[in-house]
């Protein structure tokens, strides 16, 4: 009985704690600032910038945390977010904060080594929470299926883009000051930015990926061409171009492949046009895979909508190892959350019955803040 009274007295301790620092305020940096501040990572410059993460996180993953207890439409009560044998999404929030509240406050190197070694053990306990969360979606939309159509449940929606980008956010700061560790970056760049960043090589790896996983889904995979100026570069975070590009491309490719897979003809390339502006660089990619009717088109960024079959299985247990090529819905919203993230954005214009083009805009200029939800 006492043991449960100290469980009790503690969890509500730590509810306070949680919910205290997640009504502090939020501080947004910008690629620029990330840049340039990276670009000397000396003891104290890593000092300064472990203290502040000791604090921003804290604030960060606290919001995330004190949301998790009351979403929207019940998705709280979802075996995906909260119960066993499922993932346990807020117990991973929780135990984020609580492991950065306890570390002691930031004096010297030795403190910020330590710090940054527990930084990265947090990111890893936050690998699979994209996947638990659609799960939780995935079973909120099937549970709903006869009462709720997903345009109105607009709450949900903005619910996942704050949670989305706010974990962009997260995992970029944790990123960014881990790599600044490195004792041998690659040329040109500045912990995870690369600030000679060639959009044409990260489109072309980024369509092999998706070739690949399009390979293995249908047995083949329509061409990929790609325009542009091969010697451009401007800074980026390779890892979201990358990201941005291949769900994008693999999209088109499944429209493609089904449209055509059945046909005489030959299955037309899927075409990536890279753009040099003034502010922004825009990467275009179409497809003739017969478009998206007008009444879909209003639902492809939200997280209740996917035109491919549901892979929602009830032995799912999180595995994130092999890429589906398409169904859980997310991958559009959180790429045009990748894309609004340091300042860009991502549309799409469709012709039914002919194809879709999208457009990937993002800022050359690198001096937009992050933000913050």
């Amino acid at each position: 009985m006492a043991v449960k009274k100290a469980a009790e007295s503690f969890s509500k301790e730590l509810a306070e704690e949680v919910q205290r620092w997640g009504s502090m305020k939020q501080t947004g940096v910008s690629l620029r600032y990330m840049m340039e501040f990276g670009a000397r990572p000396n003891r104290k410059n890593l000092l300064i910038s472990a203290q502040f993460l000791h604090k921003e996180l804290s604030i960060r993953i606290a919001r995330r945390a004190t949301e998790l207890e009351s979403l929207p439409f019940g998705l709280s009560e979802k075996s995906a977010v909260l119960k066993p044998p499922f993932f346990k999404v807020r117990d991973w929030y929780q135990d984020s904060f609580r492991d950065m509240r306890s570390f002691p406050e930031i004096k010297d190197t030795g403190d910020e080594l330590a710090f940054t070694q527990m930084i990265k053990m947090i990111k890893v306990r936050h690998n699979n929470v994209v996947p638990a969360m659609a799960l939780g979606v995935q079973q909120l939309k099937r549970d709903l299926k006869h009462k709720v159509v997903p345009a109105e449940l607009q709450e949900i929606h903005q619910f996942l883009d704050r949670f989305y980008l706010s974990r962009i956010g997260i995992r970029m700061l944790i990123g960014q000051h881990v790599a600044l560790h490195d004792p041998d970056p690659q040329p040109g760049c500045v912990g995870n930015i690369n600030t000679r960043l060639s959009p044409m090589q990260v489109a072309r790896a980024a369509s092999e990926d998706a070739r690949c996983i399009c390979s293995r889904e249908y047995g083949s995979a329509p061409e990929v061409n790609i325009y542009g100026d091969p010697n451009f570069t401007f800074p980026y975070v390779p890892s979201h171009l990358h990201l941005m590009v291949f769900e994008l491309v693999k999209n088109s490719l499944r429209a493609v492949q089904e449209r055509f897979m059945n046909s005489n003809k030959d299955a037309p390339p899927v075409r990536i046009i890279v753009a040099d502006g003034i502010e922004d660089v825009t990467i275009k990619i179409s497809d003739e895979g017969g478009g998206i009717p007008r009444s879909g088109l209003r639902k492809i960024f939200t997280y209740l909508y996917s035109t491919a079959k549901n892979p929602l299985e009830e032995n799912y247990e999180g595995s994130s190892d092999g890429v589906i090529m398409a169904g859980y819905g997310y991958g559009l919203p959180i790429s045009r959350l990748y894309a609004r993230y340091f300042g860009g954005d991502l549309q799409i214009i469709s012709m039914e019955g002919y194809g879709t083009d999208a457009y990937l805009h993002l800022s050359r200029l690198g001096d937009s803040q992050e933000p913050l939800p």
